[in-house]
């Protein structure tokens, strides 16, 4: 009896803990290195994706990292899975996130992981996740979290090879844009993953690159790789204004995201980018629509048709935006982060440097391409601004004050994602995060008077269903 019970008491210690189930965000798996995010954790991960992976027909996964200080030990524990379930895995090595989602192109594999924190800080890491060619979210990766519950695994021996699509993805996209003229540009990697592919794409295409931050360091010693945050973009205005240079270009960690900035400092945020992008798609695919989140400017969906395109308003999240590409057929879409999507005369995923090169191309054919950028439509507005909270408190506030907000003289209410609040002249915005636990914020309005009017009606809801918040506006 006594024999029996020790063995049972270590059997019982030496099974693998449940991941957290805090992981299994909304559109991918983030989570801190060594705590809610471990090697074995991965490697359950690996095997439960590759058990997916086999039920749905899939033979190779191919598989790459950020440069985060964590990505080879996960990456490795998360083959060691995906191998344990009985499929392949084509290790494509240190790349951009949009290089991973091109090697499931380039290899014919349909599917792929991508090792990365993105833009959180330097003790997350995650998996971005696509399986024959779905990018998986919502109860998707819920369904990954039970199988490793239920241990409902497949088993085999899946091969483990290696494969460069570095030099691959250049000639696809130096095969697809074109400059018009050689430009001057300042570009900064924040010291993420972009800067082993961003110098040498843009330099190839032609343009004379001042580096900056592109030296790969997963400590990310100069500023947070994250360029929806104009804070991070103050060394780049900077040696914009210092040099000669028409452009200033940002990349978040793993090279999905763009951030612009012209020579006399002014950022030029994601949805009026957007603009320009769609107004060059729509001339080649007139009357399509294009697909835009929640956070965008109210001066999108009136650019968009009176270009001859249909807008579409819809979720954050870049699982989410790429399921409604796929749904619709759109030939461009994107969100206020800076994840734009083009299916047109590309793959539908998002890619700083794809993107990144086709607004060169836009700029290229003008002679002061910061002024066209300053002509593009604008509104007073804020950047995102974030309210930190507990985990799960975040979407409780929203829920309330989706079911008891009173917003005054408002004209619409938009529940897509979070609450919008639509005024005949701006609008304001509270979302829960799907990867952290805050509230995002956003407003737009005509004129000064309007914005304070709104932040104030929003302050005054938030204030009254969560006392003693901690609001940055």
């Amino acid at each position: 009896m006594i024999i029996s019970f020790l063995t049972f008491e270590y059997r019982t210690m030496t099974l693998p803990a449940a991941p957290a189930p805090e992981i299994f965000k909304a559109y991918d798996i983030r989570g801190i290195v060594d705590k809610s995010l471990t090697e074995e954790t991965v490697r359950m991960i690996g095997h439960a994706l590759g058990s997916e992976a086999v039920e749905r027909g899939q033979r190779a996964i191919a598989v790459g990292r950020d440069g985060r200080l964590s990505g080879p030990r996960l990456a490795a524990a998360l083959a060691e899975g995906i191998l344990a379930a009985g499929i392949d895995v084509i290790d494509v090595g240190l790349v951009p996130t949009p290089l991973t989602y091109f090697a499931a192109y380039h290899l014919g594999t349909d599917s792929c992981v991508s090792v990365t924190g993105s833009h959180n800080p330097p003790d997350y890491n995650g998996l971005k996740m696509v399986l024959g060619g779905e990018t998986l979210h919502g109860g998707m990766i819920q369904d990954l979290r039970r199988r490793i519950i239920e241990e409902r695994y497949t088993q085999g021996r899946g091969n483990l090879s290696q494969a460069s699509v570095d030099n691959a993805y250049l000639s696809r996209v130096l095969g697809d844009v074109r400059l018009s003229r050689p430009m001057k540009i300042v570009i900064d990697c924040g010291n993420g993953v972009a800067g082993n592919v961003a110098p040498a794409l843009l330099r190839s295409l032609g343009c004379e690159v001042t580096e900056l931050y592109c030296e790969v360091d997963g400590h990310f010693p100069n500023h947070h790789p994250d360029p929806s945050k104009p804070e991070n973009l103050r060394d780049l205005i900077d040696r914009v204004a210092n040099t000669d240079a028409e452009l200033g270009l940002a990349f978040d960690g793993d090279g999905d995201r763009l951030g612009v900035v012209t020579r006399d400092g002014q950022i030029i945020y994601p949805d009026r980018q957007l603009m320009l992008f769609a107004a060059d798609v729509l001339t080649r695919v007139p009357g399509s629509e294009i697909i835009y989140d929640v956070k965008c400017s109210r001066n999108l969906a009136t650019w968009i048709r009176d270009h001859g395109g249909k807008p579409t308003m819809w979720n954050t999240g870049h699982a989410l935006i790429k399921a409604k590409l796929r749904e619709t057929g759109a030939p461009l879409a994107g969100e206020m982060s800076g994840h734009v999507f083009f299916k047109e005369r590309w793959y539908g995923f998002d890619d700083g440097l794809y993107t990144a090169a086709r607004l060169l191309e836009i700029l290229s054919r003008h002679i002061d391409p910061s002024a066209v950028l300053r002509d593009l439509p604008d509104s007073l507005s804020t950047p995102e601004l974030n309210i930190a909270m507990n985990e799960g408190e975040p979407f409780e506030l929203v829920r309330r004050l989706r079911e008891d907000g009173e917003f005054g003289e408002a004209t619409d209410i938009i529940t897509i994602d979070g609450i919008r609040v639509e005024y005949p002249d701006g609008f304001g915005l509270a979302r829960a995060s799907n990867t952290t636990p805050v509230v995002v914020l956003r407003f737009e309005a005509n004129d000064a008077a309007a914005l304070k009017r709104i932040k104030h009606a929003f302050r005054t809801e938030l204030v009254r269903h969560w006392p003693g918040l901690d609001l940055p506006f």
